[in-house]
């Protein structure tokens, strides 16, 4: 499995799912308006004592309204009905809003890492063996199958085309990358055959407009991502080879700097996952052009992964005057994919509260990771700069406890979901796969998170940074920017 614990950890659902969101005064309401069919009033009534007993010429008509509103409640409510025959719990009403928010707005993870698990344990293998029966009818390996997205609600997902940074990080070689470079076109490959054969569920989504139909005509939100440019070997060529296969981010590093950025951390040859010493101290100058290309193609820029001073240069740039090394930054507002927040677990991967305040001001967002190290954990002495993991934590209640905090800090507008699901050997207790989104949901909504903000949590605020992306692009190329191209050396005498 690709990471180590504690180092890097229109609705498709059926109309019985649709009428148990029902508001339940509705179905109070109109059981009143049915209750004079159930006997008579007292001006009705007969002064004959006969009268009163011979049978009454409505009766078959009670016992089929009887009939019908018993059908109707059992059909609405389903098996709850039995569990809860009186007032409905506090818990059921928060879980029938969750449910009614991820009904009406997409919940799109912005990171699963379902590709490299398939390709670990299948070695990229789907149409035999055993993927095909477990990912249709449950009990995938992992944290998500076709009935676990069904129970979940889920709306969407950024599919991520990961692999890991090469053995001798430092060493930018083409070379050096060729062998990643080519496991990057095998995983996109992957995707697109997953589409080919499941394309409610894996059908590329090339835009935010795009992802709006796709949810109202009940398919996944569905587009690709890579972890790193270090998967781009040097080239924006690649980069927009990716781009038409479906990419539509891609996080500037992984566990390694590259030509482009410094990342967070970093793996020493023969060494451990450390925090790692600053190469560029952010962004490089072939790193800018690079971003913009990335802007030009209507790619987000992904800042998880990334060295805090490279948070910095993407979201504000720098205030150097001097025209060779003046930088205002990524011009379409950059995304964590899946990162938490320092303040609460002071992990190298999250995101410092002063950086919170740049994306803020860029208008962007924060999805928050569920890998446990991410979401609990306390500072340590370790030689490595890691924190030290806290089991107790490790929970739902955690998850929403970084989502509030951002949410507080800087407003409800700027944080979402990015849970690296597939990716992760052990998850928080309470939300073991997709299948508990509702419940992290309703979570947020008892704690006092109104519905309106619990949608754009889900969705609507990557949606929204999305779409502004796709303006950025319209409007670089409307203004005559051209694509970033390659210097391409010969080798003499050739």
């Amino acid at each position: 499995m690709r990471r180590q614990v504690h180092q890097e950890p229109a609705s498709p659902y059926s109309d019985l799912t649709t009428h148990r969101l029902s508001d339940s005064n509705t179905l109070r309401s109109m059981s009143a308006e049915k209750t004079p069919l159930l006997g008579t009033s007292d001006q009705d009534a007969s002064p004959s004592r006969a009268s009163r007993h011979k049978p009454s010429a409505h009766l078959p008509l009670v016992v089929f309204v009887m009939i019908f509103m018993t059908a109707l409640r059992f059909l609405v409510l389903g098996y709850t009905w039995f569990e809860r025959p009186g007032v409905e719990s506090e818990g059921d009403r928060h879980l029938h809003a969750a449910r009614r928010v991820l009904h009406k707005h997409p919940l799109i993870d912005g990171h699963d890492d379902l590709l490299i698990l398939i390709r670990a344990l299948y070695t990229n293998n789907i149409n035999n063996g055993s993927f095909p029966e477990k990912f249709k009818h449950g009990g995938l390996p992992g944290q998500l199958d076709i009935p676990r997205i069904k129970e979940g609600q889920l709306g969407g997902s950024f599919w991520s085309a990961w692999v890991p940074c090469p053995q001798n990080g430092s060493d930018f070689s083409n070379e050096n990358y060729a062998p990643y470079v080519r496991a990057t076109f095998d995983q996109l490959d992957l995707f697109h055959r997953l589409a080919d054969l499941y394309p409610k569920y894996f059908t590329p989504t090339p835009s935010a407009a795009a992802a709006e139909a796709a949810f109202r005509s009940g398919h996944l939100i569905s587009p690709a991502a890579i972890e790193g440019l270090h998967q781009i070997g040097n080239s924006a060529s690649i980069l927009r080879q990716y781009h038409r296969l479906g990419v539509r981010y891609a996080t500037l590093t992984w566990n390694c700097h590259n030509a482009f950025a410094d990342a967070a951390l970093t793996t020493p040859v023969g060494g451990n996952l450390t925090v790692s010493a600053p190469l560029w101290h952010g962004v490089s100058v072939p790193g800018r052009a690079m971003i913009h290309e990335m802007n030009r193609l209507g790619m987000l820029v992904d800042l998880s992964h990334v060295s805090p001073n490279t948070m910095r240069d993407v979201l504000y740039g720098n205030n150097d005057t001097t025209e060779s090394a003046a930088w205002e930054g990524s011009i379409a507002p950059p995304i964590f994919s899946h990162s938490s927040a320092y303040a609460i677990c002071p992990h190298p991967r999250n995101v410092p509260d002063d950086v919170l305040q740049l994306v803020k001001a860029r208008n962007s967002l924060v999805m928050v990771n569920v890998a446990p190290d991410f979401i609990s954990c306390r500072a340590s002495n370790d030689s490595s700069g890691l924190p030290e993991y806290v089991d107790e934590t490790n929970t739902l209640d955690q998850v929403v406890r970084h989502i509030m905090y951002i949410g507080e800090l800087i407003g409800y507008d700027h944080v979402g979901i990015g849970t690296d699901f597939d990716g992760i050997p052990s998850t928080p207790r309470g939300l073991e796969g997709v299948d508990k989104f509702p419940d992290l949901v309703a979570e947020l909504l008892r704690k006092g998170v109104s519905e309106t903000n619990a949608a754009k949590v889900v969705g609507r605020n990557l949606l929204r940074v999305w779409a502004e992306a796709d303006k950025v692009s319209l409007k670089m190329k409307k203004e005559g920017w051209l694509p970033l191209e390659d210097y391409v050396k010969f080798p003499k005498g050739s």
